[in-house]
């Protein structure tokens, strides 16, 4: 699923969709920088249709940069991706990331590298410093500009952003926020139950909403928006169509599934430990 709430900046160009654990390890990577270096920058990895980009994966890349010139380790970028595609094969170089507010000059000599590593490669940047009050990701995309027959030069236009994730990062992210104001302290992952009420939840109280703002709309208290409507048309559109007492009986019938695996794989552990205590007399 996708974060509702996403930036947008522009609609040119490819949509940017970028999981959870790219952003933690860019953060990471930042803290982790050589004393002196002022940002961090690395390849994103992730995989290409027509009309997006998804970031799924990156690492880190060595440079040095100073007012003169920028010096990147490609050696280490080169057979850093090497061993990613042993593992993930499908993720490919999908641009690079640089931590910071602008886009500098080294910024166009590093993206000339990445644009013969990949076709028309992005470039992220990830606002670890604050300096807009709060961390900010942009994505590009370069695009040569100039008079023909003249010094060309190079223009990075913006693209839209949006978060997306996986169930299992999901709830990261939720462990995540409960430390957001009290980050001294401790928190353990809950039990799939506890996760489940407390998804029940908070659907119960976006369900209390939109009901509310629908009185609201029934009674004039509120004008309707035709955007909102739309999407709780789909929404009832979504919603299977089942009686109560199918929906009771499919339930039950899934419960007792469930309860039948959970007693057969316990009784398959039990008797895996009374062989092994056998073999052992």
């Amino acid at each position: 699923s996708e974060h509702p709430n996403s930036l947008t900046m522009s609609v040119y160009g490819p949509v940017v969709k970028i999981h959870p654990v790219v952003l933690a390890s860019i953060g990471d990577s930042y803290e982790r920088r050589n004393e002196g270096a002022s940002r961090v920058i690395g390849t994103l990895l992730g995989t290409i249709d027509k009309h997006s980009v998804e970031v799924t994966n990156c690492f880190s890349v060595p440079h040095n940069e100073s007012e003169d010139e920028v010096a990147v380790d490609m050696e280490f970028a080169k057979n850093m991706y090497d061993l990613h595609k042993r593992v993930s094969p499908s993720e490919v170089i999908v641009g690079w990331y640089a931590t910071g507010f602008e886009i500098t000059e080294h910024s166009v000599l590093i993206h000339e590298y990445y644009s013969r590593e990949a076709t028309n490669p992005i470039h992220l940047t990830m606002d670890t410093a604050l300096q807009s009050g709060k961390m900010n990701i942009r994505a590009y995309v370069s695009a040569q500009m100039g008079v023909p027959g003249k010094t060309v030069g190079v223009m990075f236009t913006p693209l839209s952003v949006k978060y997306k994730y996986y169930d299992t990062e999901r709830i990261g992210v939720d462990l995540l926020q409960r430390t957001r104001d009290a980050p001294n302290t401790t928190n353990g992952l809950t039990s799939d139950l506890c996760q489940v009420g407390g998804a029940a939840g908070r659907v119960q109280d976006m369900l209390a909403t939109v009901l509310t703002y629908i009185e609201d709309v029934l009674s004039g208290k509120q004008t309707a928006d035709n955007s909102v409507g739309r999407y709780l048309m789909d929404l009832v559109n979504k919603v299977p169509k089942i009686t109560a007492e199918d929906f009771e009986t499919m339930l039950n019938s899934n419960i007792n599934d469930l309860l039948m695996v959970t007693y057969l794989s316990n009784l398959t552990q039990a008797q895996i430990a009374l062989n092994e205590k056998i073999v052992v007399l």
